[in-house]
């Protein structure tokens, strides 16, 4: 009798050759994987009494019905089944800070309601009215500074430190410190020499340049201040004292308002605080002028409407002058500076704005400066 020893290989060429795969025995410790595997179902809890009766019972086609749902189980997070009604989260209770707000963030698991946490302000410490001064009669002394149009708030920061603040003949050198509205306030000489150091720049802004800081790849004004730009005619230049520019005249310098992307014309850049709260403060009354190129009709209804009667946003715009400059500009002069408001008004009444141009701020006015110089702002001159 002759025994032929058959190796894996040769096993494998004979199944290609018949087109059929090999036939491999199952393990008969591992389950079947075609077939689903049995639900694990827990046993409900009963008492004796009804485990005697459930064992008395044959099995129904409720058994049935429950490993079908079992089976549906999905990742929910409160484990319920698909077709169970969803459960009511528990109302949040205060913990010992008072607070009813859930835990990070307010997720539907921490059983928290929304809008629930702030329907009590009153005994809820998070939202309790913002605090009113201790007394309203005596402000900080910074602020009264301000106010006074002594310095700005941060000058009078820096001159209570150094010692320069006196209130009713008393050194100040504390911040913070409150001050009755009727306190006699002095500043030493060396205040008024540091304020006489700071300077207020003048530049005829040509488009392109942004009156703040650099945004969407353009440029801020405050780069073309250099001597290279300063106006050759400048009076301070040809001054018996003339003031040479230097690095620290950068130190600080901030645009007193603003002037758009695609607008010139005059804009102020300061040191002091005081032009600047002058220029821009929310109680600031300086006139702006401007000349705007305009593309359009323009009825006498409109024309009224833009001096007075235009509301943007929501919010009824001061009146305005506005008149005929020529058969194509309008003369446009404002007491306030909302964002692209000109434009905005233009638009309102059915003009397109070809160009802008600011002329004047207050009683100083553009005057020959050539478009992208600057120069200083004199002594005598006033906003």
């Amino acid at each position: 009798m002759t025994t032929i020893k058959l190796s894996k290989k040769s096993a494998d060429q004979a199944a290609a050759k018949t087109g059929k795969a090999p036939v491999r025995r199952a393990d008969p410790s591992k389950r079947d994987r075609t077939v689903a595997p049995k639900p694990f179902l827990k046993p409900p809890e009963t008492s004796t009494n009804e485990q005697s009766e459930e064992t008395n019972r044959t099995p129904s086609s409720n058994t049935e019905q429950v490993s079908s749902k079992a089976s549906q189980r999905n990742h929910r997070y409160d484990g319920r089944l698909r077709d169970e009604a969803p459960r009511q989260p528990a109302r949040p209770t205060l913990d010992d800070t008072g607070r009813d707000t859930p835990r990070r963030g307010g997720k539907m698991r921490d059983g928290f309601e929304v809008g629930d946490f702030n329907n009590d302000r009153a005994s809820n410490p998070m939202f309790t009215p913002k605090p009113m001064p201790s007394n309203p009669d005596h402000p900080r002394l910074s602020k009264r500074m301000a106010e006074l149009g002594l310095c700005s708030r941060r000058e009078a920061d820096e001159w209570i430190v150094n010692g320069w603040v006196k209130v009713n003949g008393k050194v100040m050198s504390e911040l913070g410190t409150r001050v009755s509205k009727t306190a006699e306030i002095t500043v030493s000489k060396e205040a008024e020499q540091h304020q006489s150091e700071v300077v207020t720049i003048l530049l005829h802004k040509p488009i392109g340049y942004v009156s703040g800081q650099a945004e969407d790849g353009y440029q801020p004004a405050i780069v073309l201040i250099h001597p290279d730009n300063q106006w050759q005619d400048d009076p301070l230049l040809h001054h018996a004292q003339p003031r040479e520019f230097q690095r620290g005249f950068l130190k600080g310098l901030a645009p007193a308002g603003r002037l758009d992307i695609d607008s010139t014309g005059l804009l102020v850049l300061t040191q002091d605080g005081r032009v600047a709260r002058h220029l821009i403060g929310e109680d600031s009354t300086v006139e702006k002028e401007y000349l705007v190129r305009v593309e359009g009709d323009l009825s006498y209804n409109n024309l009224d409407l833009l001096n007075h009667g235009l509301s943007l946003d929501g919010v009824k715009l001061k009146p305005a002058k506005v008149s005929w400059q020529n058969e194509h500009q309008l003369r446009f002069v404002l007491r306030e500076g909302r964002k692209r408001q000109i434009r905005r008004m233009c638009e309102l009444v059915g003009l397109k704005v070809l160009g802008l141009k600011r002329i004047r701020i207050g009683s100083v006015t553009l005057g020959k400066l050539p478009i992208g110089e600057w120069r200083y702002l004199r002594p005598e001159e006033r906003f």
